[in-house]
């Protein structure tokens, strides 16, 4: 693995984009006309309004749907907010970090020299890891770190040829972790993959066996862009049944590509763009750092072959405008966020758990007082409740013995008493037996008992 920062500068300060093109269309501060959705504040700075604030007729409608806003009598300031950030953001500067991954010959050094229009690639040249270059357009840096990955793919047994490239990524991600628990943390170096740009052969056919376990084994620790390089060798009806078969198989294998998030409350344009950008993945690309005449006599950056020339910046031609709008001009802050807050996030967690340590999900939780106190006193009642059945359940098993115990008792008595009846009606037989004889004048016959005693006494 191979990493390194690059440098670009055009030299005659001319750029071919600038920072947040696109989607502005309010006026300069002198007062001017503005978006309709855009107000002008007393310093200049152009404010966002609602929907709900600036009187049109739809106003009722959103109001039904969002809270209550108050509006304020005069300009406060907050809504300057975004322009400090910005301010603070071009003085930071900003780091993004490409991983690009594919077989050797597939042009994913000519694809990255194409994307930031600069030589970060000499032929037959990787950069020595740990260069620190930076890109500058229209004053904004850029720290751009790309990590090639030569001979992905090259082997004749590939077996685990991923595996370098998960360590080098989960190596990163500890790093950064390291970073984290330091006491002095007031310098993180963020090296973390936030894109990993995947080349796929223009077979035709469907994804290949190390195309699918590479992408499983990584869909979960990086932004996956899957891309079919080289796509001039293919037509444009063999190209849209290839990306339909790539696509079915990363469905069918639960693989999860990087899609533009959708957001509440977005413009038409914009909704717009998005869709457009996932309808091309995968992007279909053509890399070109070469300028060459077109057939209308313009010097454009393709190819020329002897039926034509394929223009790189042609959205007609290929894919390539596409990937640069989501990879560069749109989507790279929220690469780096899904970074950050997903993927990072999730593996900090399985990271910490593994190694025994655990949190209270209720730490640092946000609650409201009266929420709080309704959940203490349902937890109250419960408890009180639990406690109460307890009760009554040692009660109905005390009572329980106690009544056996009583019916125990019962029975004896009523056993003796059945006893001691039947001896009273024996001595009763006896003695009307004798009273009888008495009556008769027959003497009485001695018992056995007295006899042997009267015997025992005479010896």
């Amino acid at each position: 693995m191979s990493e390194g920062y690059y440098e670009h500068s055009n030299g005659n300060g001319t750029t071919n984009g600038t920072y947040g093109e696109g989607r502005s269309n309010a006026a300069s501060p002198n007062g001017d006309s503005l978006h309709n959705s855009r107000a002008i504040s007393p310093s200049g700075y152009p404010v966002k309004t609602e929907p709900g604030l600036n009187g049109n007729a739809n106003a009722g409608s959103v109001q039904a749907q969002q809270p209550a806003r108050k509006k304020l009598a005069s300009w406060v300031g907050f809504s300057n907010l975004p322009n400090q950030v910005h301010r603070r953001s071009v003085r930071r500067g900003f780091q993004f970090v490409a991983m690009v991954v594919g077989e050797s010959g597939l042009g994913k050094s000519t694809l990255i020299n194409t994307l930031f229009e600069t030589k970060l690639y000499q032929p037959k040249n990787v950069p020595a890891p740990g260069e620190d270059r930076e890109i500058e357009e229209n004053g904004v840096r850029l720290k751009l770190t790309v990590v090639d990955t030569p001979g992905f793919g090259d082997f004749v047994n590939n077996d685990e040829s991923w595996k370098p490239i998960v360590d080098n990524i989960e190596a990163r991600f500890d790093a950064y972790l390291e970073q984290e628990n330091r006491v002095n943390r007031l310098k993180l170096v963020d090296n973390r993959v936030h894109a990993c740009i995947y080349f796929i052969q223009p077979t035709g056919h469907s994804l290949k066996p190390i195309d699918i376990e590479f992408m499983r084994r990584l869909h979960t620790k990086v932004n996956l862009i899957p891309v079919i390089a080289k796509a001039d060798t293919m037509t444009d009806d063999e190209i849209v049944l290839f990306k339909q078969r790539i696509l079915s198989d990363i469905a069918h294998h639960g693989i999860r590509i990087f899609q533009p998030p959708q957001y509440e409350n977005e413009d038409e344009e914009t909704i717009q763009e998005n869709e457009e950008i996932i309808s091309k993945v995968p992007f279909a690309v053509v890399g070109s750092d070469t300028l060459v005449n077109s057939p209308d006599g313009r010097q454009v950056r393709g190819r020329a072959y002897p039926w034509g020339v394929i223009e790189v910046d042609n959205e007609d031609h290929c894919d390539f405008v596409k990937l640069r709008q989501m990879l560069v001009r749109t989507h790279m802050e929220e690469l780096r966020e899904h970074t950050n807050d997903v993927l990072y996030e999730n593996y900090r967690t399985d990271k910490l758990k593994a190694m025994g340590v655990s949190q209270d999900e209720t730490v640092f939780k946000e609650t409201n007082p009266a929420a709080k106190q309704a959940e203490e006193r349902a937890l109250h009642e419960a408890k009180l409740a639990k406690m109460e059945a307890e009760m009554k359940m040692v009660f109905q098993q005390k009572v329980q013995e106690k009544e056996a115990k009583l019916k125990q008792s019962e029975e004896e008595l009523y056993l003796r008493h059945r006893e001691m009846k039947d001896a009273l009606e024996k001595q009763r037989q006896e003695l009307e037996d004798k009273k009888r004889r008495i009556e008769s004048g027959r003497p009485l016959t001695p018992e056995k008992g007295s006899q042997k005693k009267r015997f025992g006494l005479g010896k």
